[in-house]
């Protein structure tokens, strides 16, 4: 089944073993089974993946573990003969021929069953409360607004913010004409409020703050999104309902196919890794 490619270039080969050197750094080089992988290759993918601040070289060698993974595929796929047929991955988008040679590897070598009807009841039985039917915020909001971009302009909205946060905190039952008085938004006219809000109505960051609300509650902190700092207070909380089996049975299917088409995958690359003659790269880094 298609996967992103780049859930298999980017394994870590944790607990891998094979025959490998030490570390890439930017002053090593890349060697796959011979095959020298050009300086500016993983330069590229470096910007693929995090470090922490001030320790750049993390980042380096995941992207050089990642390289060499790709690599390794690549040269799997060339070597049984597959044939790069890019195919559309979205509106006017296409595969490049090294995405089409490794999914084609891909679909070769890893031959997914569908879930048995009996097994995807099994993992619904587990716990069906986690498969509900999206749930309903209603919120308001104080907006002190700024261009998060800006960063003179973002510390004195968040200054403000947080001297009204005080104040709505000290006084919940006045949260409606403080947002009257306060608020940069036009909800203002209607005491902040958003009405009845769901997953996908808002923006990410605001979003991601209602999941952590009990109705009644107010944001610990102000909030930013990209249209400045929020207070928020949650109204009122309706968590979706439970969803009988035969709503979700594809739903489960599908994600239980997905997870065994990984556990195949991961499987293939630590037998390549484990084949192969790995300089300048650590597939044991965690």
């Amino acid at each position: 089944m298609a996967e992103p490619l780049r859930t298999v270039v980017s394994h870590n080969g944790k607990a891998l073993g094979g025959q490998q050197t030490a570390p890439r750094t930017a002053e090593t080089s890349l060697v796959v089974n011979g095959e020298k992988v050009p300086h500016a290759v993983v330069a590229a993918e470096t910007q693929n993946h995090e470090a922490p601040k001030g320790n750049p070289g993390i980042a380096w060698r995941k992207a050089a573990n990642a390289v060499a993974i790709r690599t390794l595929l690549l040269q799997e796929a060339r070597s049984r003969g597959i044939v790069a047929d890019p195919q559309e991955v979205g509106p006017g988008r296409f595969e490049t021929e090294e995405e089409a040679l490794i999914r084609g590897l891909l679909e070769r070598v890893i031959d997914v069953p569908l879930p048995d009807q009996s097994d995807i009841r099994l993992e619904w039985e587990k716990n069906p409360a986690r498969f509900r039917a999206p749930p309903l915020w209603e919120v308001s909001h104080i907006l002190c607004a700024c261009d998060p971009r800006d960063e003179a302009g973002r510390t004195k909205a968040l200054a403000r913010a947080a001297g009204i946060l005080e104040v709505a905190l000290g006084d919940p039952k006045g949260f409606a004409s403080l947002a009257a008085r306060e608020s940069d938004c036009g909800s203002k006219a209607s005491g902040g409020a958003l009405g009845q809000l769901g997953p996908g109505d808002t923006v990410p960051e605001f979003e991601a703050a209602l999941r952590q609300l009990a109705e009644g509650e107010i944001t610990a902190e102000p909030v930013l999104t990209r249209h400045g700092y929020h207070i928020i207070r949650m109204d009122a909380l309706g968590e979706g309902q439970v969803l009988p089996f035969e709503a979700v049975r594809e739903k489960i299917a599908e994600a239980m196919e997905k997870t065994a088409w990984a556990r195949q995958a991961r499987r293939f690359v630590d037998q390549l890794v484990k084949a192969a003659e790995i300089e300048g790269a650590d597939l044991n880094m965690g």
